[in-house]
């Protein structure tokens, strides 16, 4: 087990927790292979359990023997870098949810025929940039059945300490991969379908829509919603139907009730 105890920021190792910034982080080791940061033991757990590879941990002196024991068991040749609560709280800039944080060696990207080869129902978040929606759209989506997420690079990174920590750790589980754009799903048999209000967009329960055998559901940006060329380009356009004049719902939400009905 190799404890180190810090008392200041000079400590190697400590950088991935104190001071490097997410886009840093991404490019520590190279452009495919960088790091990211997983908080708390049942997040980091199911990091583990989907085989990402711990590299450190940093955790409170009491979570040593306690909500960390198991990790540390596991992987006893990793640096466990440790400390009182207050301590910790100003190396890292915030207090620790959880009490323990992780950094994990970030996975080279699948390929999206690889990830959409025995899928059904995948989603394309398109330009969506809020750390926690995209953490609650992969919540979703794990739990209603999509078979596997895409986004465009426009979108937030996934392994976005605060997206991992608002999906639960459930970006461990679903399939995920960048993709230059939803016309590229259409190349692996699946038509797709633009979440958006237009002049020609159909309710989601339509039968048409619901009966496709292969179905991308392409969520757009928080603001302006997805662009026009690609809901032009969509083979479907669909909205929610809502009451009392309310004319759209938050991406996340939004996602949720699409999943749910489209699954």
């Amino acid at each position: 087990m190799s404890i180190i105890r810090i008392d200041s920021l000079d400590c190697p190792g400590l950088e991935v927790y104190a001071s490097l910034t997410e886009a840093q982080l991404r490019n520590r080791l190279d452009p495919s292979r960088g790091i990211f940061i997983a908080e708390s033991p049942k997040v980091i757990n199911v990091a583990i359990q989907a085989g990402y590879e711990p590299l450190s941990l940093l955790c409170e002196s009491r979570h040593i023997d306690g909500d960390a024991a198991s990790i540390i068991a596991r992987f006893p040749d990793i640096p466990v870098f440790t400390g009182e609560r207050d301590l910790l709280a100003s190396l890292t800039g915030y207090t620790l949810t959880r009490g323990v944080l992780c950094a994990m060696r970030r996975p080279l990207p699948p390929a999206v025929s690889d990830i959409c080869r025995d899928a059904r129902r995948v989603v394309v978040i398109d330009g969506v940039v809020d750390t926690t929606n995209i953490g609650a759209i992969f919540r979703s989506a794990a739990a209603l059945g999509i078979d596997a997420v895409l986004l465009t690079p426009t979108s937030c990174d996934p392994l976005n300490r605060r997206a991992i920590r608002v999906s639960m750790g459930t970006v461990f589980l679903v399939p995920w991969t960048w993709v230059d754009s939803a016309d590229q799903l259409k190349t692996l048999g699946f038509k797709t379908v633009a979440m958006a209000l237009t002049d020609r967009s159909v309710p989601i329960d339509d039968p048409g829509l619901c009966a496709e055998p292969r179905l991308a559901i392409i969520m757009g940006t928080e603001g302006d919603g997805l662009p026009a060329a690609t809901i032009e380009r969509a083979d479907y356009t669909a909205r929610i139907p809502m009451a009392h004049g309310v004319d759209s719902l938050n991406v996340a939400a939004a996602a949720a009730v699409a999943f749910w009905q489209l699954r």
